[in-house]
């Protein structure tokens, strides 16, 4: 019998192979690596984590680039450009 890709259980972990990559390398770069004390000191080193993963570490399927870079934006107050009058 063929199956359809609706057929397998909703939360099987082939059913999404981008989130068992991101779990794999959750558990290998900082999981197995860690003891946690307090929820407090988790909750910070994992958030440390997700934004080097997501800023900064290169990504092979991205021609190892970031997904999201760090982007600078120019202050709102900025005055390096005027508007033009409309008269």
């Amino acid at each position: 019998m063929n199956r359809g890709p609706t057929d397998y259980e909703p939360g099987s972990p082939w059913e999404n192979g981008y989130v068992e990559s991101f779990n794999g390398k959750l558990r290998d770069e900082l999981l197995n690596g860690e003891i946690f004390y307090t929820l407090a000191e988790a909750k910070i080193v994992i958030e440390q984590w997700r934004r080097h993963y997501n800023t900064v570490r290169p990504h092979s399927s991205l021609g190892y680039k970031p997904p999201a870079p760090e982007v600078l934006s120019w202050p709102a107050s900025s005055k390096l450009v005027s508007k033009p009058k409309l008269n």
